[in-house]
């Protein structure tokens, strides 16, 4: 589980050692070298990873990057958790929605001009 923002951003990072120590702990013998990861991975959801057993031998895995247990539940049925109506469900509170703070018709009224 990993701590993330509405948008899926992941407040930190899943490095090749996090995906090494997640599969040493599982019970698999793999160090941090054998992951081929280009880049940390930076948000939540399913991602491939490649992990080299020997050098002619080459496995992907699939990583469910989830803020909780039920997010990665649903992720793995085929949902993408990166917006707030997806997190929080369609009844989310309209009064949350950032549009409806910014009223594009309002008029600014300024103060006397003292200058």
């Amino acid at each position: 589980m990993r701590s993330a923002g509405e948008t899926g951003q992941l407040y930190g990072s899943v490095s090749t050692r996090d995906i090494a120590e997640l599969l040493t702990a599982d019970g698999f013998s793999v160090n941090r070298n054998q992951i081929l990861l280009n880049q940390p991975i930076k948000t939540i959801g399913l991602t491939n990873v490649a992990i080299a057993l020997h050098p002619e031998v080459e496995v992907t895995i699939t990583l469910n990057i989830a803020r909780t247990a039920d997010e990665a539940e649903r992720q793995a049925k085929g949902e993408t958790l990166t917006t707030a109506e997806a997190i929080y469900g369609e009844d989310i509170n309209d009064n949350a929605r950032p549009d409806n703070f910014f009223d594009p018709n309002a008029e600014f009224e300024g103060g006397e001009d003292n200058g």
